[in-house]
């Protein structure tokens, strides 16, 4: 291992940046996630591991791993493990410096702070200083990506950012419960109207005139109001296939928080 193994709660987009900005700086990272996990940003998610085998964003690549043994050799090849755990037992058995729950359940499920030397969460739904050591702000804003270290992020509102004017039309919800039919691909230009794909074959249209940045794997069973899918105003290609600037400065902050705890220890 290189300088400390630090394991992943979750590996969607915000996940992803955060284990590729570690993995950049030298750290030893490790994914752990669910058997199906519903991604809308899947390709910059590093939890697309478990479907596909392997992926690879922003030029580094996360490895579907079966069994605890695999791990470590994973890391040493130069890849980032993706290890399926929902309960995350592996923690006992590699007992990382640093734990972050990065699920983005927008409440504190299972996370404790003494499960590891250090445990960071992002956003809303957990306490500084009693559920885990750190919290790290997801809201967009003056804030974004600032670590809390005594207290909790800013209350979920529900409604995403602004982008070019576009807020909450900007995420498609499933209009019912069933299983995603694809009808549209990510990186392709939709018109307002247009079907992106359907639930239990009723269509979800385009809100607007746009580039889809996001959607949930074709075949996925989904629930009535889970965000399903992303339309980005800006039109523009790359922006599908990086990671977001509010990604970037949340991964800023985990990774200051990993830091500042090291040099706190020296």
């Amino acid at each position: 291992m290189k300088c400390g193994l630090i394991l992943i709660r979750g590996g969607g987009d915000l996940a992803s940046a955060i284990a590729c900005k570690l993995y950049r700086c030298g750290f030893s990272v490790v994914i752990i996630e669910i058997k199906h996990p519903l991604v809308v940003r899947r390709t910059v998610s590093y939890a697309q591991a478990v479907m596909e085998g392997e992926v690879i964003v922003e030029g580094v690549k996360a490895v579907l791993v079966k069994t605890p043994g695999e791990i470590i050799p994973t890391i040493s090849r130069g890849d980032i493990p993706v290890f399926i755990d929902p309960q995350s037992r592996v923690i006992e058995y590699l007992k990382p410096y640093a734990v972050i729950d990065s699920t983005m359940a927008k409440k504190n499920r299972d996370m404790y702070i003494q499960m590891a030397p250090l445990t960071l969460a992002l956003g809303p739904g957990f306490t500084a200083k009693e559920d885990v050591d750190a919290v790290i702000e997801t809201k967009r804003g003056h804030s974004l990506g600032r670590i809390i270290y005594q207290g909790q992020a800013i209350p979920n509102t529900g409604i995403p950012g602004s982008v070019n004017g576009y807020g909450q039309e900007r995420v498609l919800r499933a209009p019912c419960q069933g299983i995603v039919v694809h009808k549209r691909e990510i990186g392709e230009i939709v018109k307002k109207g247009t079907t992106i794909c359907s639930v239990n074959k009723e269509p979800v249209k385009a809100p607007f005139d746009g580039m889809l940045r996001g959607l949930i794997m074709q075949g996925a069973m989904v629930k009535k109001g889970l965000k399903i899918g992303d339309v980005d105003p800006r039109c523009q290609k790359n922006y599908c296939y990086s990671f977001s600037d509010k990604a970037r400065a949340i991964a800023g902050g985990v990774l200051e928080a990993v830091l500042h705890s090291l040099n706190s220890k020296n």
